[in-house]
């Protein structure tokens, strides 16, 4: 990560970019499990997929990998206990929207901490949240279609 301007610690800002580079690829996984296994719909499947990989691509360029690993704390980390409501999931439906919605929280923190450095990855986080959005109308609405057919 370069250093930036008006920070010092880097080491506390590479920890947030971590953290939210893992919640919102676990969230694209999840999500992308839902649209291959349970919709059987390729084109979602592929959204998902495609997403998760530009966040790969997008971070590998901005932020040196070992950087990030070396800030991880995770066993420190002031989140890290599960909230009783992270274990209540009723249905399919739950479970997708509890972590699409990580994934956009996720991916809008990487598009604000990318300001710091890198305007032009800024904008395309932005476009990748706006095409989550996309992407879980459609989810959403096979979804409710399969819940229907019960």
């Amino acid at each position: 990560m370069k250093k930036l301007a008006n920070y010092t610690d880097n080491n506390k800002i590479n920890r947030i970019i971590d953290a939210n580079i893992n919640r919102t690829k676990e969230g694209l996984r999840v999500c992308e499990e839902i649209a291959r296994f349970i919709l059987s719909d390729r084109t979602l499947t592929a959204g998902f997929k495609e997403i998760r990989h530009k966040i790969t691509s997008e971070v590998k360029k901005l932020f040196l990998t070992k950087e990030l690993l070396a800030a991880r704390e995770s066993r420190f980390d002031a989140g890290r206990n599960i909230q009783a409501n992270e274990l209540n999931r009723r249905n399919l439906s739950d479970i997708f929207l509890a972590n699409i919605q990580r994934v956009k929280e996720s991916i809008r923190v990487l598009e604000e901490f990318s300001k710091l450095t890198s305007k032009k990855s800024a904008l395309k986080f932005k476009k990748m949240r706006y095409n989550i959005y996309e992407i879980e109308k459609k989810a959403l609405r096979k979804i409710a279609a399969l819940r229907n057919l019960r």
